[in-house]
């Protein structure tokens, strides 16, 4: 038996939502007991089912960024720069 992760997705823009996992034989069994156990009342209108074994997983190591202090603008620096760009104008 292999475990298959299922995923749902809601019509539009929606994300798609892990909604569970199952064990089957193959993959077509997976997609049956995928579709019985989370498509039977119309929860999503796209369904992925992925084998766990090809799902790749990022630790918090992995996840860390160099610096992105650049990402998060509170506006400080942009005022300080208008005000130093207004004060030597003067």
């Amino acid at each position: 038996m292999k475990t298959y992760e299922v995923f749902l997705k809601k019509e539009g823009k929606d994300p798609f939502i892990h909604a569970g996992s199952v064990d089957a034989p193959d993959d077509e069994m997976a997609l049956t007991y995928a579709r019985e156990a989370y498509g039977r009342r119309s929860e999503g209108d796209q369904m992925w089912v992925v084998l766990r074994c090809n799902v790749l997983i990022a630790d918090e190591v992995e996840l860390e960024m160099a610096d992105r202090t650049h990402k998060h603008n509170d506006g400080k620096l942009v005022a300080e720069l208008r005000r130093t760009t207004l004060s030597d104008q003067s």
